[in-house]
């Protein structure tokens, strides 16, 4: 990570307490008329109503303005994706402000690991975020988020639904919007690799300069549409397990991976042995390299 201090944007951290918490202002956002849609976004979708409570008592970060590990833990992750997306490392990445999230195989974490990371970014006071679910083989993130399955990127993809903003679902979470994954298709590898996704995902990344893009991805190994989509984004969050995820896949989803991408790593169910819960699990983020401004 680079040392010289951001120029362009600072990152607060989310309000831990005062008068109003994060969650009463999310309560309030969903009972009042919400705002207008910004350019290329439609203004005819029902939200999503994501049940923040729901989310906590499954593990998430909470959005209810206390302050619990999982919140620390994820703080600093953003902080250096956030880094990476727009301070003075972000010209030498393509797409700095899209991350996937993927990992080397199934159940190691990365759909967790994604709605986390979309939860923490959305409670920064200048950041908004958009959550794809393109692991359209076996999507999990409306699952995940405890909400009902709607058309998605597969069908903007294969021309059932005409533009993205149809399929761009705003949320009960001011600053989070979602695609969901849609309908499975057999060609979901040629759809994610066709011209129409890469304009889509530049559109994405250039529209507006606050928003950070998670893409919550297949697992890398065995699986080509994973591959397909690093060569979209500008950063890679590789989730593993610790006790299970080997070395050899680390090495071999690293190698599937564009070698521009700026790549990190979340360990996760690590036993934090400095817990006085001795069942406590814990998420690490490391870079796989330091990357110079040149």
């Amino acid at each position: 990570m680079a040392a010289e201090k951001q120029k362009k944007d600072q990152f607060p951290d989310s309000p831990e307490s005062g008068p109003e918490t994060f969650a009463d202002n999310v309560s309030s956002q969903a009972n009042k008329r919400r705002s207008a849609p910004r350019k290329g976004e439609s203004s005819k979708l029902t939200p999503f109503n994501i049940d923040i409570d729901r989310l906590e008592k499954n593990g998430h970060v909470s959005l209810q303005g206390v302050r619990k590990q999982i919140n620390e833990e994820y703080r600093e992750i953003k902080r250096k994706l956030l880094a990476n997306a727009f301070g003075p490392l972000a010209s030498t990445l393509n797409n700095s402000n899209i991350i996937m999230v993927t990992s080397g195989r199934p159940s190691e974490g990365k759909t967790f690991t994604a709605v986390n990371l979309a939860l923490s970014i959305a409670s920064e006071q200048d950041k908004t975020v958009l959550l794809v679910d393109a692991d359209v083989l076996k999507p999990n993130v409306l699952n995940t988020l405890g909400v009902e399955r709607r058309k998605g990127l597969m069908e903007y993809l294969t021309g059932e639904v005409d533009d993205i903003a149809d399929v761009l679902y705003p949320t009960s979470i001011d600053k989070l919007k979602v695609i969901p994954a849609g309908k499975t298709h057999h060609l979901s590898t040629e759809l994610l690799a066709s011209q129409k996704m890469h304009e889509t995902v530049d559109e994405f990344a250039n529209r507006y300069p606050d928003r950070i893009v998670i893409i919550d991805t297949p697992p890398l190994i065995g699986i080509t549409e994973s591959a397909v989509l690093a060569n979209f984004a500008g950063q890679a969050v590789v989730v593993t397990e610790e006790g299970k995820s080997k070395l050899s896949d680390i090495q071999l989803s690293v190698e599937r991976l564009n070698p521009d991408m700026a790549i990190g790593f979340v360990v996760n169910k690590s036993v934090n042995k400095d817990s006085n819960d001795s069942g406590y699990y814990g998420y690490y983020y490391a870079e796989e390299q330091e990357r110079v401004n040149e």
